[in-house]
């Protein structure tokens, strides 16, 4: 384990890109098989082990250490896993070293009687560090700064490979990965355990309306960006999976369009919940995301539909490497359309002016802007600059009063940096939403400032406020919500401006937010 917690405490402390790679490179090639391997699982978020819960820790905690100096400890530290770490008593049991082996062994094969003690037990025989390296790994909170993406451009440059060649190979490989690691010193290529394997995705980056004027609009198609999740679908061998865009199978939740690939390819698309016409919500998408199983009456009022984006393989063979012009011909010459399946338009434009006044007036709602993409441009993995560009809406912006605070986590702890805004619904202020980024470092520590002197009571870790300060909040949809006071949800809110000038008295009424369904 003092390998895998030097590796996370440098990877937490280390900001730079590069730097980030250099230490994961010097991991991968200095660490033995199959460490190495279960540490690449844990960094991707591909490693399945039996997750520990907050509530058990905090009960082995407090079997060791006094009750209130524990809690006075997390509130001042502010991440659980932290504060277990650096309060739990040391050498009570020292025995062999124990290995990142070891720890994934205990927490995949425990069972859940014996896993209380078999905690304590470990906790016993590891240092502060390894403590918490072992503890964000039975949490699966990671949380040190590592993309998937990332790892495994590490991995490429230990060895002569690419990193698209890693890519095409990883979904499916069995973990620890030893037969990845002995392909990257040279070895036979390991064969995915799918016959209908992902393909790592193609993704955009931002433009703005500078960022176009020196292009060539006929260099480009454009189409709708919808308000669904990416994916892949692919049916190659008898199997049908449905991927999204990291990878994760989620056909589960999805068998009414799983039935519907009725084809022998893979293809790119958005995942969205559509009646007749008609795309539903995002939020009624989400009602299927991450299920086992899906009821019957799930099933039919939230019908699952594809809208094709792009096409990768076909009957066998490979059309990445072509023009997107060309994959987009042979999507449309294929017949996919369905109830369940259909094809995104083109937008028709000629000048940069005609995409800004289809992007400002959306045909539906559910729309979150244009995609602009070059038709010379073949399929490349990962986030290239420039061959596909989003361009966003606007968002909507509300003004809003900071009414909770909450400490944050990581890098945030000690800093209350988690933020519950309300509107003004009469005399009162209702709470909206919850928000955690959009501020600068400097910005957040005059947010923790504010809290500090203007708290008014305390519910545990949380602290209300004196109603005082305004905030400008971004977001990019509103839906419907039972759950919320407000009866309202917001999705990604933001906090975008600090409103140190305004008077709280003059945030916005509820009643605005309503308007903008």
């Amino acid at each position: 384990m003092k390998a895998f917690a030097r590796l996370l405490e440098r990877l937490a402390f280390t900001a730079g890109r590069n730097a980030k790679l250099t230490i994961l490179s010097h991991y991968f090639a200095a660490t033995p098989d199959p460490d190495r391997g279960w540490a690449l699982a844990a960094l991707t978020s591909t490693l399945e082990l039996r997750q520990v819960s907050p509530s058990l820790l905090r009960r082995l905690a407090g079997e060791r250490v006094d009750e209130q100096l524990f809690a006075l400890s997390y509130d001042f530290v502010g991440d659980l896993a932290e504060t277990i770490a650096l309060i739990w008593p040391e050498g009570s049991n020292p025995g062999p070293e124990v290995t990142l082996s070891d720890a994934v062994t205990l927490l995949r094969e425990t069972g859940k009687v014996a896993l209380p003690a078999a905690i304590a037990g470990i906790l016993d025989r590891l240092t502060a560090p390894e403590r918490l390296a072992f503890l964000k790994l039975a949490t699966g909170n990671m949380r040190v700064g590592v993309s998937a993406r990332l790892a495994r451009i590490a991995l490429a440059q230990t060895s002569a490979r690419s990193v698209e060649e890693v890519e095409e190979i990883w979904h499916g490989l069995q973990q620890p990965y030893t037969a990845l690691f002995a392909w990257l010193a040279g070895g036979d290529r390991p064969e995915p355990a799918s016959s209908a394997p992902f393909r790592p995705v193609m993704l955009s980056t931002p433009i703005t309306p500078q960022d176009l004027i020196p292009l060539n609009p006929d260099e480009y198609f454009a189409e709708w960006k919808w308000d669904g999740i990416r994916v892949q679908a692919v049916s190659e061998g008898g199997l049908r999976r449905l991927y999204s865009r990291t990878g994760e199978d989620i056909g589960a939740a999805f068998p009414d369009l799983i039935e519907a690939l009725d084809f022998e390819g893979a293809v790119d698309g958005e995942l969205l919940v559509r009646r007749d016409t008609e795309v539903a919500p995002f939020a009624d998408l989400q009602k299927r995301l991450g299920r086992k199983l899906v009821s019957g009456a799930m099933l039919k009022s939230h019908p699952a539909s594809l809208r094709l984006y792009d096409i990768l393989t076909w009957q066998g063979e490979d059309l990445r490497p072509l023009p997107l012009a060309s994959r987009r011909a042979r999507l449309e010459s294929v017949n996919f359309i369905s109830d369940r399946i259909d094809l995104s338009p083109l937008l028709p434009f000629n000048a940069w002016e005609d995409l800004t006044d289809l992007r400002a007036t959306p045909p539906a709602s559910v729309i979150e802007g244009v995609m602009i993409k070059r038709r010379d441009a073949p399929y490349i993995a990962g986030r290239p600059r420039g061959p596909w560009f989003k361009w966003k809406r606007d968002p909507m912006v509300i003004d809003a009063v900071l009414i909770y605070a909450q400490s944050g986590h990581g890098k945030r702890s000690g800093f209350y940096s988690d933020f519950t805004f309300g509107l003004w619904d009469g005399t009162d202020l209702v709470p909206v939403g919850k928000a955690y980024f959009g501020f600068t470092d400097e910005e957040l520590k005059e947010l923790d400032r504010f809290v500090r002197k203007n708290t008014t009571q305390r519910f545990g870790p949380v602290r209300q406020l004196a109603p005082l300060l305004v905030v400008e909040v971004a977001f990019e949809g509103l839906n419907l919500s039972p759950r919320h006071r407000s009866g309202l949800a917001m999705r990604f809110p933001r906090i975008s401006r600090i409103r140190w000038d305004k008077p709280a008295a003059e945030a916005d009424q509820l009643q605005t937010l309503r308007a903008m369904l």
